[in-house]
């Protein structure tokens, strides 16, 4: 049987039409996987796990998030808070007709989606998080260490520069940002990375991704800790690419004490970009985990 195909089209939710690569098997399975992507990436980062997930029967969706891609692109720094993008899945989920919900989240859809299986549970059935800490354990992480490697996030709250370095010589600094950190470079030859260097230079588009980190950081984790941080019961997979220069592992240590059911895999010589990365290991760790398998340990996948 042939591969599913990644097709690509539109579906609005939340007052916004968002950009969807989308696979599926067979049509009308009622089951969604949903696919939340970081910065400074777009849907096509899920181009390795889209048609795993339909090969297994569900309805496979990879959103540009908002501000992003082919996505709608509010103005206002207060268009990116946590809150909407909450709204935002919540939104897709209802837009899939899905009745039930598997929510997957690398890097910055990895914040978005330990947030909302916190707040809004009931609407995901499983939880996948790669390269990015809990937030509880990024709070105690950021006294130590961590901070000198978030430096960008503070540097991102300075109007207008950040965007103007970012575009300097033909955006390099995107594309940098994926060799530069990368073990296994050839993972990223130059067409993807001029995937994503038109990704960020769509009228508008650094302005909006860099806008996420604006929000958070003026007021939307204040918010989200005034509300405490309530332990996840969704049954949930994190994936962790070791050679992370931007997280540090110790930032996934301690994860246990704020998930019921958490299964932790780590991939050595890996880096942040895991799903693109090591795409085989990180699937297989994946589709274990969903067929109710035991979730193979890094060494142990050929």
């Amino acid at each position: 049987m042939a591969a599913p195909q990644i097709e690509h089209g539109f579906v609005s939710a939340n007052g916004l039409r968002f950009h969807v690569a989308s696979c599926e098997a067979e049509p009308g399975s009622d089951r969604l996987a949903l696919f939340l992507h970081g910065f400074p990436e777009f849907s096509l980062s899920w181009r390795e796990q889209l048609p795993l997930l339909a090969r297994l029967g569900y309805k496979a969706w990879a959103p540009d998030l908002r501000g992003y891609g082919k996505t709608d692109r509010p103005p206002a720094v207060q268009d990116y808070a946590i809150e909407k993008l909450l709204d935002d899945v919540s939104g897709l989920i209802a837009a899939s007709g899905a009745r039930e919900t598997l929510l997957v989240g690398h890097d910055w859809g990895g914040i978005v989606a330990w947030y909302f299986a916190m707040r809004r549970p009931a609407e995901i059935a499983r939880l996948c998080i790669m390269n990015l800490p809990h937030p509880a354990c990024m709070e105690r992480a950021l006294r130590g260490r961590q901070i000198l490697r978030s430096w960008y996030a503070l540097f991102f709250q300075i109007p207008w520069l950040p965007e103007r370095l970012m575009a300097a010589g033909d955006y390099r600094a995107v594309r940098e940002a994926f060799l530069g950190m990368a073990v296994d470079k050839s993972r990223f030859p130059s067409e993807l990375l001029r995937a994503y260097r038109d990704n960020a230079a769509h009228p508008g588009a650094l302005t909006a991704m860099i806008n996420y980190y604006r929000a958070l950081v003026r007021g939307g984790s204040r918010r989200q800790r005034a509300l405490g941080y309530p332990k996840i019961e969704t049954p949930t997979l994190m994936i962790w690419g070791e050679k992370d220069s931007a997280l540090g592992i110790e930032t996934s240590h301690g994860t246990e004490a704020h998930v019921s059911d958490l299964t932790l895999r780590y991939l050595p010589n890996v880096s942040h970009w895991v799903q693109q990365e090591a795409p085989g290991k990180v699937n297989a760790m994946l589709e274990a985990w969903l067929l109710g398998k035991p979730v193979p340990q890094a060494w142990e996948i050929a």
